[in-house]
């Protein structure tokens, strides 16, 4: 598909859209020379933003939370192997969706060619509120707290200031300063042009897939501290519930995995390298999180794994000492740091193009004129996501986002069935493979995902739907604007 084609040009330019009962027939009116975004997505670019935007501080945390609830190194093992192919199965469907509207935004124009422009709003309105806002805000703050390890003085424990309202004390500390300032930085970086922020993006992804592979070959070369017994007896009882549980786990520590399909108006032939870059990206990260574990399961005992808060550190300090722990977090704040730039490129593409359709504000409808980027996406994105970080309330923000995020995810994957049956005259230069199984085992998984969240936390999904439900008036008042 051609860059200029009839589905490219609202990528990059203001745009008045008019939809009837069909949401994918409509017509545009493009200014002749309004300044667009530029597509300087490579394969390679895009497959280090994959990477990137997946390997944050999740790798380095949650085993010990899959120990707990499958203290058998094999079934270890196997949850990671089983989430990763069931995010390789997203990656594929997302790859023919990209490519067949291969815009800005992303999930935006899927769910709102599928369904209308209502359910394409509702996601741009949950990601700027909470999901990609407080997505941003929490690996900030990982950063600020890995930071402070180094620093003291960014440490979340070094209160700067505390103010007492009513029953609520809020505080301000050194970690949410730091995160706070790397939000602006690399804002700014963005801001400044997509070749500058890819070019960050891409040296700080390099930087850690080197140390990562440094680890896990010096990890698999010395003595094991620890034999895991990958043929020990399997639990009798509960396995399932308990492979359910690990599974979550595992997921939130492969999401991001969709942050190229939300470039997608970037990618030079994007019915190329939109395939190339979700896919090779997402096959990487899973051999990485596979070999990761194996490295830990040769430091630690299960047991000692489940009772660690930071695997990372505790395996580099039981194969390597003291130094090796220290070298540990330093890669982790490199990750947490690369991770936050990759979603801060990719998450402020999702309001451009609902501004330009009239479902947003009106100032973020433009890209920079010179920059060639969305600038005041990028800047109402950071100052959100930063106030959150200061607020301290981000956290709970993010948990409450979950629910929908994984019912958003379920919902495109449909999205693919639905626009093969509306719309087959749309040319597929790429088809997902293994249609339909794949697409439906990825719409199944996160189904039963979804369920899961609502029986375990459903005080914080009925919370997240409500804050998706306060859309609803909002739609209604830019609508008729």
């Amino acid at each position: 598909m051609a860059a200029t084609s009839r589905n490219d040009r609202g990528a990059g330019a203001s745009a008045v859209r008019h939809y009837g009962w069909r949401p994918a027939v409509l017509t545009e009116t493009t200014p002749e020379r309004a300044p667009q975004l530029v597509r300087g997505l490579g394969a390679w670019d895009g497959t280090l933003l994959t990477i990137g935007a997946m390997v944050g501080t999740g790798i380095f945390l949650t085993a010990g939370d899959i120990a707990k609830s499958l203290p058998h190194p094999a079934l270890i093992l196997l949850v990671w192997l089983a989430g990763g192919l069931l995010t390789l199965a997203g990656a594929v469907t997302y790859a023919e969706l990209g490519v067949l509207f291969p815009r800005a935004g992303g999930i935006y124009h899927f769910l709102r060619e599928a369904y209308g422009p209502l359910w394409g709003f509702l996601y741009g309105w949950a990601c700027f509120l909470v999901i990609m806002s407080g997505g941003i805000a929490a690996i900030a703050v990982g950063f600020g707290e890995y930071l402070g390890s180094f620093l003291p003085f960014f440490s979340m424990q070094h209160v700067l200031l505390a103010v007492p309202l009513g029953s609520w004390t809020w505080a301000l500390s050194g970690g949410q300063v730091a995160a706070a300032g790397a939000i602006v930085v690399l804002t700014w970086v963005n801001y400044l042009g997509l070749k500058e922020g890819a070019r960050v993006q891409d040296l700080l992804t390099v930087l850690k897939i080197g140390a990562v592979v440094g680890f896990v070959g010096l990890g698999l070369l010395v003595v094991p501290k620890a034999q895991p017994a990958m043929l020990a007896p399997l639990p009798s009882t509960g396995l399932l519930t308990a492979f359910g549980v690990g599974m979550i786990a595992v997921l939130w520590t492969y999401d991001g995995w969709y942050g190229l399909a939300l470039s997608a108006g970037e990618v030079r032939q994007p019915e190329r390298n939109l395939p190339r870059g979700l896919v090779w990206g997402t096959v990487a990260v899973i051999v990485m999180y596979l070999l990761l574990n194996l490295v830990y399961l040769r430091a630690l005992p299960v047991e000692a794994i489940a009772a660690t808060p930071r695997i990372g550190e505790s395996a580099a300090a039981a194969l390597f000492g003291a130094g090796g722990a220290r070298l540990a977090s330093l890669a982790v704040l490199v990750s947490a740091f690369g991770c936050l730039a990759a979603t801060i490129l990719y998450a402020a593409r999702i309001y451009l193009p609902m501004a330009q359709d009239g479902l947003f504000f009106h100032a973020l409808a433009d890209v920079h004129p010179r920059y060639l980027t969305p600038g005041r996406s990028l800047l109402a994105q950071g100052a959100w996501s930063a106030l959150l970080t200061l607020s301290g309330r981000y956290d709970q923000l993010y948990t409450y986002s979950m629910c929908t995020l994984v019912l958003a995810h379920a919902a495109t994957g449909a999205a693919l069935f639905v626009l093969r049956r509306t719309r087959p005259e749309l040319p597929r230069p790429y088809r997902v493979w293994g249609y339909p199984v794949v697409p439906a085992l990825f719409i199944l998984a996160c189904g039963l995902l979804v369920v899961n969240t609502l029986v375990e936390r459903p005080m914080e999904s009925l919370w997240g739907l409500g804050l998706v439900a306060l859309g609803l008036p909002a739609y209604l008042y830019w609508r008729r604007r």
